[in-house]
């Protein structure tokens, strides 16, 4: 199966499982360098993009991977590795500067790690692309079209976000990287016509 997986899907697996090992072996120094550290002194650019590659743990990682491996491959075969590419890492950088607009905005000083906010973005490209796919979800046990899956999702992250349910969640990240998956995608619409790429 880990074969049959698109070139840019599998390079991902693969990064994010390495840096997960490293991690185990120097976390603090990595948390230190690469994750993403509200603005000020332990802030670096690069975060913006590092962060997307450290998870807190096994089932952290382990949920946002096979996140990846569900719904990345079908969008790197509608657009090809590089546009594919592009799209994740512009919703990485959505999420990352939505979540420290909303940390200064706060108050909040933790640091932020994961690969959801690519995730989301992958997860409503997915929705816009293919959105009468049907998935079949552990709770509820229902199928149900990828369109509305996904709105569910948005919302539910909305309320949390807005109430503070559920600490310790970037869920405005997760909205971000939605943002930027839309803005992208609707700049691709305008320029090419249409969602496929300009050949």
């Amino acid at each position: 199966m880990f074969r049959s997986l698109t070139p840019a899907v599998k390079g991902l697996l693969i990064a994010n499982f390495a840096v997960f090992l490293l991690e185990q072996v120097a976390l603090n120094p990595i948390l230190r360098l690469f994750a993403l550290w509200p603005l000020g002194p332990m802030f670096r650019p690069w975060q913006i993009v590092s962060y997307a590659f450290l998870h807190g743990g096994w089932l952290h990682i382990f949920f946002n991977m096979f996140a990846v491996f569900m719904f990345a491959p079908a969008l790197e075969q509608f657009w090809g590795a590089r546009r594919f590419l592009l799209f994740y890492f512009v919703c990485v950088i959505a999420a990352a500067l939505t979540q420290l607009a909303v940390q200064h905005a706060t108050g909040n000083g933790e640091p932020t790690i994961g690969a959801s906010g690519g995730i989301f973005g992958v997860l409503l490209a997915f929705a816009v692309l293919f959105p009468r796919a049907r998935l079949l979800l552990l709770l509820p046990p229902i199928p149900m079209p990828a369109w509305l899956f996904v709105s569910i999702y948005a919302v539910l992250e909305l309320f949390f976000g807005v109430t503070g349910t559920e600490a310790g969640i970037a869920h405005f990240a997760h909205l971000g990287g939605m943002l930027g998956g839309a803005l992208m995608m609707l700049y691709w619409r305008a320029r090419d016509g249409g969602w496929h790429p300009r050949r």
